[in-house]
Order: C-alpha cells, then structure tokens, then sequence
C-alpha cells in the first residue's frame, strides 16, 4: 500500500466527489464506508480547488452535469494545479466529444449515468491499484 515512500491506510484515503441532489452521496457512502475511505463532496469548481488544496484528495468524482459548472470545465481547473490527480467522470450521454475531452484531460475513466456502482467500484479499483498499489477496492467476499 505504498505510493514511493507514501503509505496510505484506510481513514486517510480521501476522495472528492460532485454533490448531487439524488441518492449519489449516499451511494458513495455504501461503497467507501465498509472500506474506512472518507467521502468529501463538492458542489462548484471553486469548492473543489478549496478541498484540494486544504486536504490530502486521492481521486476525483466529477459529475459533467454538474449544477454549479461543467465537470470538463471542473477538471481543467483542477488540473491548473494538479495535473496528474486521478479524475473520474460521470455522464449522462458519453459520445466521442465528451470522450475526446476527456481523453486530453488525462481523466483515468468516463462513466455513464445512471452510474452501476458495480462498475465504478471496479474503475476505483484499477485506479488505486494503479496508481497507489493499493486493493482497498478489491470486490470483498
């Protein structure tokens, strides 16, 4: 579970979400609550930055259709600052444009809406495998 010399523990694994006005919160909370990973949420561009750069933030879950802003528009804010922070994006209609944007974004993965936990639980997996060597979303038994 280790990133370089960074070893990261269930408690202090934080990932940053897009506020919704549906279940989404909650959803995310069944998923990284038995896993001991903090959910923070975020409703604009702006509150995401200010988490960022207040806490330590593992991944992004940015919704394109977010109210405040465009989830695109989002991670290219982000990435002004922290060009290689793992980003996954939701949306409701993921066509070639979208993907293509995404794609010069670096986003690590593009999820249609209505979201299958299954699959995002999947995506999280490869993604802190990947990149942090660590299995703290491996399908538990």
């Amino acid at each position: 579970m280790r990133v370089g010399d960074e070893r990261i523990w269930p408690g202090e694994i934080n990932v940053l979400a897009s506020e919704a006005n549906w279940a989404w919160p909650a959803a995310l909370r069944d998923i990284f609550r038995p896993r001991d990973v903090n959910l923070l949420v975020a409703r604009s561009a702006d509150e995401f930055v200010h988490v960022i750069n207040s806490r330590r933030i593992h991944t992004t879950i940015v919704d394109m259709e977010c109210e405040q802003s465009s989830g695109l528009a989002t991670i290219r804010i982000i990435r002004m600052s922290y060009p290689v922070l793992p980003c996954i994006l939701l949306a409701s209609a993921a066509g070639e444009a979208v993907l293509s944007k995404a794609l010069a974004l670096n986003v690590f993965s593009v999820i249609e809406k209505p979201v299958n936990m299954g699959i995002l639980r999947q995506q999280l997996n490869k993604l802190f495998i990947k990149r942090y060597n660590n299995y703290i979303f491996q399908q538990q038994e």
